[in-house]
This record gives C-alpha cells, sequence and structure tokens, in this order.
C-alpha cells in the first residue's frame, strides 16, 4: 500500500464541524446564530454534510468553535482511535495536566451561557417585530 495512498485519504470537513461543534455542546441553531443573519439551522446542517468547505467559511467557523482551522481539515477519527488506544496500552496512567480542566469546563460553558442569551434575545427580537406586524 503507497504511503501517498494513506496521507491522502479524505477527511470529511462537515463532519468534522459537527464532531467540534458537539464536543462544545452547541446546537446548530447557536452556530447559525454566531455565524450571522445569512444563517440558519438548515444552512449548518448542509454544511456539516460537506467533504470541502470553502475557506472563508471554514475560517469564521474555526473562530467561532475556538479550534484551528487546520484541526478541522486533519482531523482523522480513525488516528484518533488508535492514538488514544496507543496511549492508553502504554501509558503510566499518570496525568500531568497543563491546565486546570475544570476552569476549562466553567469558562466554555460561560460562553455557551452567553451564545444561548443571544439566540434568545434574537427570537425576542423576532417576536416583537411579529407582534408590531400584526397589530399594524
Amino acid at each position: 500500500m503507497s504511503t501517498t495512498t494513506d496521507s491522502t485519504k479524505n477527511i470529511h470537513q462537515g463532519r468534522n464541524v459537527k464532531r467540534f461543534r458537539e464536543m462544545l455542546g452547541l446546537k446548530q441553531e447557536a452556530l447559525a446564530l454566531a455565524l450571522g443573519d445569512d444563517w440558519s439551522q438548515k444552512r449548518v446542517s448542509l454544511l456539516e454534510g460537506k467533504e470541502l468547505i470553502e475557506e472563508d467559511i471554514l475560517a469564521q467557523v474555526a473562530a467561532i468553535l475556538k479550534v484551528p482551522v487546520e484541526a478541522i481539515k486533519n482531523f482523522d477519527e480513525e488516528k484518533a482511535i488508535y492514538n488514544i488506544q496507543n496511549n492508553y496500552d502504554n501509558a503510566a496512567h499518570n496525568i500531568n495536566y497543563n491546565f486546570n480542566p475544570i476552569e476549562k469546563i466553567v469558562e466554555l460553558y460561560d460562553e455557551k451561557v452567553a451564545l444561548f442569551e443571544r439566540l434568545l434575545q434574537s427570537e425576542r427580537e423576532k417576536v416583537e417585530i411579529l407582534k408590531g406586524k400584526t397589530n399594524s
């Protein structure tokens, strides 16, 4: 088997966006809200179905998810599972964190709450607009 064939294996970027989004606990609606007015849950769903994503959109999504663009482009689940299994089997089970994982979880939770608050505010604004149209 050729090494060039192995190294050029197609990475499904849309699936990787979905994985990272789900790891952060974000819904498609929240990602759509963060991407801007032109985006909807359905458009995010379609984006996650694409094998290759345009560079500018990929950069926006990566910034929102706070991951490097290269992580989305190069994440290969099979390699990750293989590495995790090898590391687990060969490890002395000593974990030394360079960061406090609880602080990171709290930080991500706060970001998620802020994003949901913006989503809720947007929905409230939509309701007010609809109320104004029905009263006219």
